[in-house]
């Protein structure tokens, strides 16, 4: 692609709480060269005339599952890969219609469906993934049924796509470092106990402190991250205090451990639109009976989690955690989030604080000089109304990812 240029329309960067009036914004193969308040020269780009519409980044879900074909992982878990690869081609391709021009993965995707997407095979948004949750035997990604006999090797398991088991702290070594050897960009464990698997309660506290730093440090020593599953004020406290990062989830956070994770700079990722989901639609797509009574208990607390994230400062990234046919409702969290949290607030967590939190920052989630031209058109004015990015992506006219329009309808 050689150069286009944006002008006639209004400007979310990305960082600020306004739409910027009279810019322009020109890129230059994959990249954004030029951002101005001033008119652009650039002989021979192809100019847009965005017509008073909204110039904005590219989404970033920060807690997406690709793999996830189907509400019961159990059932997952015993799937060819070769057809959940099907499924999340279909998936992945869906969310990038919806504006999503980048993905953080938490458990299941791997380098081969990264390589189809760079390769052009899949027509999917850029994919930062995990490869398997690291869990402890009995924890959030142990998805054997409870009668399953104990010294059946999950190692050797059914398609073992979604987790690892792995105990102590050699076995936690091992597990990170052949993920972090497989590219994974960074490294989800659960910590907590959680609504799909069936045999942890939401309460459980999982893995030692040795096991989580043993992880944090491997993580460490390939310039990445850890993100943790965690719901309860105590498994998230713990998880900051020995290094993690980012903690998904954290629907029954108190007021006390908010302030923790601002104190310490970690960052919380919130994925309310999935309880709601579940809620809606879980039983009739086969969400299991003891997951449905999971669910209600950290459903509740949702809203709840968010004023509290919100009053302590704590920086809260953009996720939706949504599993198969459930993943059409993605920009519902928008809205969800739009009851306590401003548009400017929501806005900035799904594009700019997303890409701090992922490594990011400065080349995705921010429409600068140097940012990667991941770009979006939207019809109105998402600060006003977050509802114009909603409806599978009918409101966004233009899609451009590394520099190349992905969609272009009418302009």
């Amino acid at each position: 692609m050689g150069q286009v240029l944006f002008r006639n329309g209004r400007l979310f960067d990305g960082e600020g709480s306004e739409l910027l009036e009279g810019h322009e914004v020109l890129t230059e193969g994959s990249v954004i060269k030029e951002v101005s308040d001033k008119p652009i020269t650039a002989e021979g780009a192809e100019v847009l005339d965005l017509g008073g519409r909204t110039l904005m980044p590219g989404l970033i879900d920060a807690h997406f599952h690709a793999m996830a074909a189907d509400p019961d992982f159990a059932k997952m878990e015993a799937m060819p890969r070769s057809l959940l690869a099907q499924h999340a081609r279909q998936l992945l391709e869906a969310a990038l219609a919806r504006g999503f021009t980048s993905l953080r993965d938490a458990g299941g995707a791997d380098y081969g469906l990264a390589l189809a997407i760079k390769a052009g095979l899949i027509k999917g948004p850029r994919l930062f993934y995990s490869g398997r949750a690291l869990t402890q035997t009995g924890g959030h990604a142990d998805f054997r049924a409870l009668e399953d006999h104990s010294a059946f090797c999950f190692c050797g398991q059914g398609s073992h796509v979604f987790g690892v088991i792995a105990d102590g702290v050699p076995a936690v070594r091992q597990a990170a470092r052949e993920e972090l050897r497989k590219g994974a960009t960074q490294i989800k464990i659960m910590a907590s106990g959680g609504v799909a698997s069936p045999s942890d309660p939401i309460w459980n506290l999982q893995y030692s402190e040795e096991e989580i730093r043993a992880i944090v440090w491997e993580a460490a020593s390939w310039r990445t991250y850890v993100m943790a599953h965690a719901y309860t004020p105590e498994a998230i406290s713990r998880c900051v205090q020995f290094g993690v990062r980012s903690i998904e989830h954290a629907n029954l956070i108190d007021e006390p451990t908010a302030a923790l994770c601002a104190a310490e700079g970690a960052y919380v990722v919130p994925t309310l639109v999935t309880y709601d989901a579940l809620h809606r639609f879980g039983p009739e797509l086969g969400l299991p009976a003891v997951s449905q009574e999971k669910l209600k208990e950290v459903r509740a607390a949702g809203l709840t989690s968010l004023e509290l994230l919100k009053a302590a400062g704590v920086r809260m990234g953009f996720g939706t955690d949504l599993l198969g046919a459930m993943q059409a409702h993605q920009s519902e969290e928008f809205t969800i989030r739009a009851e306590v949290l401003s548009p400017a607030e929501v806005l900035r967590s799904a594009t700019s604080v997303n890409a701090a939190m992922m490594n990011a920052e400065g080349e995705l989630g921010v429409v600068a000089p140097g940012a990667l031209a991941d770009l979006l058109v939207v019809d109105g004015d998402p600060l006003a109304d977050l509802g114009v990015l909603g409806d599978q992506g009918a409101h966004i006219p233009v899609i451009m990812k590394d520099g190349d329009f992905v969609k272009r309808e009418g302009l």
